[in-house]
């Protein structure tokens, strides 16, 4: 007996050193080794084993902590209130099973319909920052829960954040998460990878290493957003303090700040249980990575009686979603030729399903990055899919390796041409020098084709291949010159259908700048970098003629994107292909007159018979800043309403949501400056 409780304390000292390891590897160097299901496994090992045997319990074990001690290189903040973390649950009878103890915990009826506040899980950095009479003065990360860093000179750079709140409130201290677009992600990731640096592992781990920068410049460079969804420290002053979580919520929104889209109260598990199903059928739409559904009591009163645990409040639970993470077989390494020439490998994976979608196909960025993970053929590997994103091998699972494995070599030759590669020095990729190589050809050609770029209808991956085989094109601008009769010949292609590619082709003459500019696939510049080039130089003679410390003021572009840019424009042969392009008439559009701010991070729904058409009062607000959505919900600060208005104009009721008819909604826009 006395053995088996000595092996049992060593197995919970052992877990407390490597969970403390990988905190510190998470929180303070920004760069964790383990998924977070390998790392929820530790933990709840631990906590099973100090449940079972709690006079082995420390002050100091990680269960007693919510995450890990700052980093030395921040000021310390102690909140003034602990933020603490929350428990999880993985299946509607668990969240039933919550309920209960929610139930049992108030002493009233199991069956009772307790009404719940639900919001999306995102899946960033918490953050504290704090208002005085309306001015932001303090920005932390919740580090321990206890103690956080402070970050007050990165906060500021992110714009979602107002300097200033829309109300004086003597304290305002809201919580919430910052995260990386998810758009912005795979872009940021394909930047690290061409200078050789490591890829983040996800956006929560991008948000996190760029809100931690000692250089607020880099930080103010990365598109950060932030949301919030609670409130710590609070001093209202003659205002009425919120009695529920939707008040709170209406609270921050009033002062100016974001908070979590979809935000919904319902009553009974039933309801949340519903919405717990749809916004996993949302999940891939939203502009954020989430991983779960946050339920929280609303009534302000039963989360005081209910109180917390040691590390989270019992009041609260996070519903997660199941993993986007599994571990599959490494059976082979192909390597692909892109537009830039650059070859790079692609795993060969066993089939594996992955949040509702087999994965056969994964990313391995370069062979710097096959090194750094000691992967070989045959491996069992973690593999990752998260949203939008291309699935991508994590780590090797060597302890799981058999002897059988065999090294990953890189090719020599290019895989299409079978010219030699070359490998300059300070590069990442080996790249083919072969100009006319037929895949470097026909990923520009797709790139062109593409959604983000000038958008040809009908023109894909088959149809270039067989434009190029038949010698119809040789870059580009050989689309312009198509004819239906040519493509008429190619399989599967008849007079209605060679029509519509023409028409499509003949369309993407008068595509934006900002596609133009994507389209022609200037290294590091994509869909945003280029609406950014469009918005400030408004034609393409300009940019051509910018010089690079006219390109780095502007926000985001650092000195490699700037030199890109110049390098492109000044290449003769790029300048010769725009010039053929003109000659066929493809004319990029100047960018629309750049929006307003006046309504910016204020969303409206618009219901009923107005005077004027719906969309036209839509384009109205958007043209200044705002958001106009088609439902109702715990985001709406708005809702304009006329004759006839339905069920929409009843919701926003229910919710307390402020109304504008049309006459208010004109003295709303013209306070403003508006003209409506």
């Amino acid at each position: 007996m006395e053995k088996e409780k000595h092996d049992i304390q060593r197995e919970i000292e052992k877990l407390r050193d490597e969970i403390r390891r990988h905190n510190y590897l998470y929180y303070v160097e920004d760069s964790p080794e383990i998924s977070d299901q390998e790392y929820d496994a530790l933990f709840d090992r631990l906590v099973e084993l100090e449940e079972a045997n709690p006079e082995l319990i420390t002050p100091d074990s990680p269960t007693q902590r919510v995450g890990a001690e700052p980093a030395s290189e921040f000021q310390s903040v102690e909140h003034e209130i602990p933020m603490l973390s929350l428990g999880k649950v993985t299946s509607e009878e668990d969240f039933r099973a919550f309920h209960k103890r929610v139930c049992d915990g108030l002493g009233i009826d199991g069956g009772a319909e307790i009404r719940y506040s639900c919001e999306p899980k995102l899946d960033g950095l918490a953050i504290s920052i704090r208002y005085e009479d309306g001015a932001l003065v303090l920005g932390a990360t919740r580090g321990d829960g206890k103690t956080g860093e402070d970050v007050t000179h990165n906060i500021k750079t992110i714009k979602s954040i107002p300097l200033k709140l829309r109300k004086s409130i003597p304290v305002l201290e809201a919580r919430g998460e910052v995260v990386f677009p998810k758009d912005k992600f795979a872009e940021m990731n394909e930047r690290r990878v061409e200078k050789g640096e490591d890829p983040f592992a996800n956006p929560r781990n991008a948000a996190a290493g760029s809100l931690r920068q000692l250089d607020s410049k880099i930080t103010a460079e990365r598109p950060l957003e932030a949301y919030f969804y609670a409130i710590g420290a609070l001093d209202t002053g003659n205002i009425e303090p919120p009695k529920n979580h939707e008040e709170e919520l209406e609270l921050l929104r009033s002062a100016g700040l974001r908070t979590v889209p979809h935000a919904e109260s319902m009553s009974g598990p039933g309801e949340v249980a519903n919405y717990f199903d749809k916004i996993s059928e949302i999940r891939e739409e939203l502009d954020f990575e989430i991983d779960g559904v946050v339920v929280k009591v609303d009534d302000k009163g039963y989360q005081e009686r209910l109180g917390e645990i040691s590390r989270s409040p019992r009041w609260a639970i996070a519903w997660k979603f199941p993993a986007q993470e599994k571990v599959t077989t490494l059976e082979d390494v192909i390597w692909n030729v892109g537009r830039t020439a650059a070859v790079t490998p692609v795993a060969v994976l066993a089939p594996v399903e992955i949040a509702g979608v087999t994965v056969k196909r994964a990313s391995l960025h370069n062979e710097d990055q096959i090194e750094k993970l000691g992967l070989k053929i045959g491996d069992k590997v973690l593999v990752r899919r998260a949203g939008d994103v291309i699935p991508y091998v994590v780590r090797a699972m060597e302890e799981l390796r058999t002897g059988s494995e065999k090294e990953i070599m890189p090719p020599e030759k290019c895989p299409d041409c079978e010219s030699n590669l070359v490998k300059e020095p300070g590069d990442v990729y080996r790249r083919c020098p072969n100009i006319s190589c037929p895949a470097v050809v026909a990923e520009s050609v797709n790139h062109w084709a593409s959604r983000g770029a000038m958008d040809i209808d009908g023109l894909g991956p088959k149809q270039i291949a067989q434009l190029l085989k038949e010698e119809l094109i040789e870059d580009v601008a050989g689309l312009y010159a198509l004819k239906k009769d040519d493509i008429e010949q190619l399989d599967r292609f008849g007079e209605k259908s060679a029509e519509n590619l023409i028409e499509a082709i003949r369309e993407s003459k008068t595509r934006p700048l900002d596609r133009f500019i994507n389209a022609l696939g200037i290294r590091h510049v994509g869909e945003t970098v280029a609406g950014q080039l469009a918005e400030e130089f408004q034609s393409l003679e300009a940019i051509a003629d910018v010089g690079i410390e006219d390109l780095t003021r502007i926000d985001g572009i650092g000195q490699e994107i700037a030199s890109a840019v110049v390098d492109f424009f000044r290449n003769e042969s790029n300048r010769k292909l725009i010039e053929r392009l003109r000659d066929m008439g493809v004319e990029p559009q100047k960018p629309k007159t750049p929006k307003g701010t006046e309504l910016e991070g204020i969303t409206f729904v618009i219901t009923g018979t107005l005077t004027r058409p719906r969309d036209e009062i839509s384009k109205l607000l958007e043209s200044h800043g705002a958001k106009v959505t088609g439902s109702v919900s715990g985001s709406t600060d708005y809702v304009i309403h006329g004759e006839s208005a339905g069920s929409k104009l009843d919701k926003a009721k229910a919710k307390n949501i402020d109304l504008l008819d049309e006459d208010q909604l004109r003295d709303f826009l013209g306070e403003r400056g508006i003209e409506y």
